[in-house]
């Protein structure tokens, strides 16, 4: 048994005088909980960054708990067994719909899982767009007024300087960047309706994670922003 699997195990058993049948999957879903809380300190420096990339080492290091899930639950025979509200825990959807159809006991497991998924990830693209319409716009940096007898050394000089704005600042975005950027910041937050595919294909005990790690990512960077004082840039404290 896999150090994770014992993990769940010991967890449901501590769960299930209170959940019953259930308790499983509660296991997985304070199992989650435990590794976003262990994984926030690199959520919020990535946040107090402000890089386009912010958040991806998070991502990057679940990885490897989301695959011991998947296998966990494909392989492991002292999980299959177990069920949240009569759905097995290692069944996948086409499987569920073969045991009763979409509105079966297993269909309509699934179904409250992907009403889930699919609010958080509405929840998600919303705040994505506001944040996109809300950010600066950074203004042009404007060229400094020259003597006309300084007109001719500058263009000379002005090769060298190039790319660079007034105090050695990087060049302002033109018109057409800034407009992409904006574009960019509202398509993005969309990406989230993509677990609902992956939660379509992997067993339901992978689906759980899924939900509970995309409802944190949502939760706790809008808790961030709200510490940094809006839903725009964040500041360089919290």
């Amino acid at each position: 048994m896999s150090v994770f699997t014992h993990l769940v195990v010991e967890l449901g058993r501590f769960l299930e005088p209170v959940l019953a049948e259930s308790a499983t999957a509660a296991a997985i879903v304070l199992f989650t909980v435990l590794v976003r809380l262990a994984l926030h300190p690199l959520s919020r420096a990535a946040f107090r960054g402000a890089t386009p990339v912010a958040g991806c080492l998070p991502v990057l290091l679940q990885l490897p708990v989301f695959f011991l899930m998947y296998q966990a639950f494909s392989s492991a025979d002292e999980l299959l067994s177990h069920r949240l509200f009569g759905a097995p825990l290692g069944a996948r959807w086409t499987e569920a719909l073969g045991e009763g159809g979409l509105f079966g006991a297993q269909g309509l497991v699934f179904l409250g899982l992907f009403a889930a998924i699919g609010v958080v990830a509405a929840w998600s693209a919303v705040r994505g767009r506001r944040a996109a319409a809300a950010a600066p716009v950074p203004a042009p940096v404007p060229a400094p007024a020259l003597p006309a007898a300084g007109r001719a050394g500058a263009g000379m000089a002005g090769g060298k300087a190039a790319g660079k704005g007034a105090a050695g600042a990087p060049p302002a975005l033109t018109a057409e960047q800034q407009a992409a950027l904006r574009k960019l910041g509202g398509v993005l937050p969309l990406l989230s309706f993509g677990t609902l595919i992956t939660a379509a294909v992997v067993p339901l005990a992978a689906g759980l994670y899924l939900l509970t790690t995309t409802a944190w990512s949502v939760a706790e960077r809008a808790w961030l922003q709200h510490r940094a004082g809006g839903s725009g840039a964040p500041r360089s404290s919290l």
